[in-house]
């Protein structure tokens, strides 16, 4: 177990270091956020400062809909950027994820790493998260509580990676009934327990198999922003490992890109939909909300920030509401309820997918405020 332990901790180092450190970006694949258009208002009709960015989520409320996504834990460094994050989101009223806990479960030293988020957020929406194959391996209510407990969740989300787990030296490949297995911890959790993607995205298929066993939430986390099968190549570089330096240079941009997995998501379910997965400004965020998101994820861009401490952080999320602020009103929505009903025209790739998939891009071009 002592093995494992160090073995998960290194793996976690690693992935920092790597994210921090070397070009880890999609390079050919695009979130297809390009090819998603507001109409612009040249009379908006509205008063920019009165624009209402409040919006309520599995029940608790935010001062706007950002959350900073699921990065890390286990490792001192973890708990540097953990703590600067949380103390961020908490005088932001935002909400934040962490990243697996399976170290922790394995090594409770590594608790702090973890809980260091609730201590410095008591109030905003913590969010915990066990991987999809630990489930599989033998993970299951114990585990899951023990999670939640760690922070103090408000939610747990399960994260889904075969793409990374397919390249991994220590990958973890069994995904076989995983689905009633996150149906059974679902069923027995009284938080509300959400499916995470890592940056291949979600399609309606998937989605619709969560909603009905009980998922609460579904985070797309769609391509076109962090590789994960790229941060595999650089540790397989590192290590000499030229097979699987071979499968992350060949799968690098794999995957459903963010504004597309987005669509088929929310016109498959009617839970809430988390948008992640390259999303880079206020303008980008404004788009998923348009397109039904309930709340929109970053992670790269903050951790960037989280290293230089917690001012950095909040910063960088005051200039993200700012700009999604500016969006709105260029757009005349006062209320994320109503930027939910301006007209969108979907050009390019993601018109001609959802088209071909059976999807109906037009909808959005049609929509008015009224």
């Amino acid at each position: 177990m002592k093995l494992l332990n160090d073995q998960t901790r290194r793996r976690k180092a690693d992935h920092i270091d790597i994210c921090l450190e070397e070009n880890v970006q999609a390079r050919t694949i695009t979130t297809g956020f390009e090819d998603i258009h507001f109409v612009h208002r040249a009379l908006p009709e509205i008063d920019r400062e009165e624009i209402d960015l409040k919006v309520k989520v599995f029940n608790h409320k935010f001062s706007a809909p950002i959350i900073v996504g699921a990065m890390t834990g286990g490792t001192a460094k973890a708990e540097k950027i953990n703590a600067a994050i949380a103390k961020a989101v908490e005088e932001l009223g935002l909400g934040m994820g962490l990243g697996s806990q399976r170290a922790a479960i394995e090594n409770p030293k590594l608790e702090k790493t973890f809980s260091i988020a609730r201590k410095k957020a008591p109030t905003a929406f913590l969010i915990a998260n066990l991987g999809g194959p630990q489930l599989v391996q033998g993970y299951g209510l114990k585990e899951a509580k023990k999670a939640i407990e760690m922070i103090d969740a408000d939610a747990l989300a399960i994260h889904l990676n075969p793409l990374q787990e397919a390249i991994q030296p220590e990958g973890e490949t069994k995904f076989k009934e995983l689905t009633e297995k996150i149906g059974e911890i679902a069923a027995a959790l009284e938080v509300p327990v959400l499916v995470k993607e890592t940056g291949a995205g979600i399609a309606a298929e998937e989605a619709k198999k969560l909603e009905k066993i009980g998922v609460k939430g579904i985070d797309i986390a769609g391509a076109g922003g962090t590789s994960w099968a790229a941060v595999e190549y650089y540790r397989a570089r590192k290590a000499k490992n030229s097979f699987l330096q071979r499968l992350g240079e060949a799968f690098w941009d794999w995957g459903i890109p963010t504004a597309i997995s987005l669509i088929e998501v929310v016109q498959s379910v009617s839970i809430p939909v988390i948008a992640s997965g390259g999303i880079r400004d206020g303008v980008q965020a404004a788009k998923a909300l348009a397109l039904g998101a309930s709340l929109v994820s970053l992670s790269s861009p903050i951790l960037k920030h989280a290293v230089k401490g917690s001012e950095e952080v909040k910063k960088t999320l005051e200039h993200l509401i700012e700009e999604l602020r500016n969006a709105m009103f260029l757009v005349g929505a006062n209320s994320i309820e109503k930027l939910k009903n301006v007209p969108l025209v979907i050009t390019g790739k993601p018109l001609e997918w959802l088209r071909l998939r059976g999807f109906n891009p037009e909808i959005y071009a049609r929509r008015s405020l009224k």
